[in-house]
Formats: structure tokens, C-alpha cells, sequence
């Protein structure tokens, strides 16, 4: 099977091209990221990525623009829906992933966004799905999670740069700020609350 595996990061690439590799399959890595800032930021993802694939002896490719102004203007946007942003992030990527794979001559596409503990799992399936119907080519899906510190062992085994936030603006600012960390406790509370009184309302009925 030629694969092309999207790469969000190194990082994120060890454990899913290992177990590929055990399953015979051999991937080629496709970096597209125009979520991730600052701009140093997404060259040194970029360089890691391509650090990771010539340490591995991976082929690999790379759209190597980088688009802070179309990716501020599709999320400022989005980010008016619930869930807007990360959806649009997850559609841009896995959409191009699709259609490059499609038009290089790829039997099938997918990404290392299946490895992270973090990501919205069951979305990126969807979305994936939906492309490999648009494009006319397969997506294989695996769920990398289970291998989460495996990958973690083997990035820091390869000496790759490991970053401390999602991608976007938006996560790093998530991220350090005191105030939104504050903000979100708040709420994290008051859930709480409000399913501790549920229950207990349940058992008094």
C-alpha cells in the first residue's frame, strides 16, 4: 500500500510510522500545517518533522508556506461556533492531506493527529471519511493512541524538538494564560456542581 501519512509534528510521527512499519506498510510523510504560530514556531516543527523522517529514513514532503493571515482569517470565523476552530483546523488539513494524496497517486491517506491523547478523535474520523469519499481514495484509519508514551519514549530517544502547544495562536495563548486557566477551573467547577445536584435530584425522585 503507498500511504501518505499527514505529519502534525516529529513527535507525533514516531509511534504511528513504527507500527506501520510492523504492519508492512511503509508511509510517506506529508506536512501541512498552517495552524501552527508563531512563525518560529512552525519552521522548528518544520525542521523536526524533517529531522524525524531522515533519522528514520522516511520519505517525505512538506508545503512549506506559511499562511498566518489565511489561517487568522478562516478562524476568526469559525471561532463564532462551538467547536468552530479546531473543526476548521482539522477540515483544512485532512482536506489537503486527502486531495494531495489523490492527485500523486496514493492508494490511501491518514494522519498522525490519531496519535494525540488530546485531539478530537471521533471529528478527525469524520472528516476523513468524508474527504476519502470526495477525492475517491481511501483513508485507513488507525487509532495510535495506545502507543501515546511509546512515541513519547522514542522522540525523546531521537533528541526531536517536542513543543508545548497544540499549534494555533489561540492554543498558546490557552496554553500560558493565567486568566483563561482561571476562567476554565471556574467552569470546570460549576459542571461539577451542577451534575453533583442532577444526581442527587435523580435519587430524590
Amino acid at each position: 500500500m503507498k500511504l501518505l501519512m499527514h505529519m502534525c509534528c516529529g513527535p507525533c510521527s514516531c509511534y504511528p510510522v513504527k507500527k506501520l512499519r510492523e504492519e508492512g506498510i511503509e508511509p510517506v510523510g506529508y506536512f501541512f500545517n498552517p495552524n501552527i504560530h508563531p512563525y518560529k514556531e512552525w519552521d522548528h516543527r518544520l525542521k523536526t518533522a524533517k529531522e524525524f523522517a531522515e533519522k528514520v529514513g522516511m520519505e517525505f514532503h512538506a508545503d512549506e508556506n506559511y499562511r498566518l493571515r489565511d489561517f487568522l482569517k478562516r478562524a476568526l470565523t469559525a471561532e463564532e461556533i462551538e467547536n468552530g476552530r479546531c473543526r476548521m483546523c482539522y477540515t483544512w488539513r485532512l482536506r489537503e492531506t486527502a486531495k494531495y494524496a489523490a492527485e500523486n497517486g496514493y492508494d490511501a491517506f491518514t494522519s498522525t493527529l490519531f496519535y494525540s491523547i488530546y485531539q478530537q478523535h471521533e471529528l478527525m474520523k469524520e472528516t476523513c471519511e468524508h474527504f476519502a469519499k470526495v477525492y475517491g481514495i481511501a483513508f485507513y484509519y488507525e487509532d495510535f493512541r495506545p502507543g501515546w508514551q511509546e512515541g513519547i519514549d522514542i522522540s525523546h530517544e531521537l533528541e526531536l524538538y517536542r513543543q508545548p502547544y497544540c499549534g494555533c495562536i489561540f492554543s498558546e495563548e490557552e496554553r500560558y494564560s493565567k486568566a483563561i486557566r482561571k476562567a476554565r477551573r471556574k467552569a470546570n467547577r460549576a459542571k461539577k456542581r451542577q451534575r453533583l445536584m442532577a444526581a442527587e435530584m435523580e435519587k430524590q425522585a
